[in-house]
């Protein structure tokens, strides 16, 4: 049983929909059977602020507004759904954002970046080496900059991954296994991209929480398995001490699947352009280079492998990124025929 939800601030439109993707369970249907894949579409939950990460700020919004702030200060990289989500819920809440963001300040910003900017957020860029060495310090060096202005500040881990933001799918976790009774079955599959761990850890603590035979898989698009593993399980305790509740994070049910990272965070090969290309020009479902599309193109494979063979339902979690499309354009253009 979920325990009471903390308050929070609604800004996502919700339910979003849940959706068959008949086309692609055909297509990579085995001899002897495959799962009908459905996709729950996260990316939908608003338009600018689109993605799971508004799932995430409604919990995180919440607390701030309880503890009388006026600021939040979040991190990632240049083009982070979560940085982007943040700046338009900040603008929408009538609240300063800073953005602490890995890497170089482009000289014509692009994608989520622009969409900062739009939303008025501030922003200051690292070097990755000195953003990954002196990420706290720069937290506290921006809280100290705003309370020496009058201003009181919430930090926001990477991607609102901690034990407040996976409140936000514990919620997604039972709107949607509500969504799969109501279309007349429980899926045995639940997968999602994971790049900061809380989706995945919201989505693992809520089925176990509402005891659905689901299982949950991360594709991880950076790190390694053993860094989800624990990075999920953190997640948990963490939400487990907040909210004084009993998890034996030990006997969690995590899984995660490190094998299509590619080259790296942000770095995909040719067969994840087409993956996206395929999913748009099959389904109208338009993923991103940097989570859902290697996600997507590792659960594609898997299929073909027959993986999932046995499996009657899969969902696939949609969680945003759309934007991140526009600043590797050219990665599509010789995709064509």
């Amino acid at each position: 049983m979920i325990p009471r939800y903390p308050p929070h601030i609604s800004l996502a439109r919700l339910p979003t929909p849940l959706q068959p993707l008949d086309r692609i369970s055909e297509k990579y249907s085995l001899p002897g059977g495959g799962p009908r894949i459905w996709v729950k579409r996260d990316d939908l939950t608003e338009s600018g602020m689109s993605g799971n990460k508004l799932r995430k700020l409604e919990f995180v919004t919440g607390a701030a507004r309880e503890q009388g702030c006026d600021t939040l200060i979040t991190c990632g990289g240049e083009q982070s759904n979560h940085c982007r989500t943040t700046a338009l819920v900040g603008a929408r809440l009538g609240m300063h954002v800073q953005l602490i963001l890995r890497g170089d300040a482009p000289a014509v910003a692009d994608g989520n970046l622009l969409l900062d900017r739009l939303a008025g957020a501030a922003t200051a860029f690292y070097p990755p080496r000195q953003f990954f060495a002196e990420l706290p310090a720069l937290f506290e060096h921006w809280k100290a900059f705003y309370a020496g202005r009058g201003h009181k500040a919430l930090c926001i881990p990477t991607g609102a991954s901690d034990g407040l933001g996976i409140w936000g799918y514990i919620a997604g976790a039972e709107e949607l296994l509500q969504d799969c009774r109501e279309r007349g079955f429980e899926p045995e599959h639940v997968v999602c991209a994971t790049g900061s761990g809380g989706t995945q850890a919201g989505l693992t603590l809520g089925a176990q929480l509402l005891q659905a035979n689901t299982r949950v898989t991360g594709y991880a698009v950076c790190d390694n398995e053993a860094y989800f593993q624990n990075k999920v399980r953190e997640d948990i305790a963490h939400w487990s001490a907040l909210n004084g509740q009993q998890v034996d994070t030990g006997a969690l049910d995590v899984h995660v699947n490190a094998d299509y990272i590619g080259p790296g965070y942000a770095v995909a090969d040719e067969p994840v352009y087409r993956a996206i290309a395929e999913a748009a020009s099959l389904e109208g479902l338009l993923l991103d280079p940097v989570y859902t599309g290697k996600a997507f193109y590792g659960l594609l494979q898997e299929l073909r492998a027959g993986r999932y063979r046995d499996c009657g339902n899969l969902v696939f979690v949609h969680t945003g990124g759309q934007f991140g499309i526009f600043p590797q354009r050219e990665k599509f253009a010789h995709l064509e025929g």
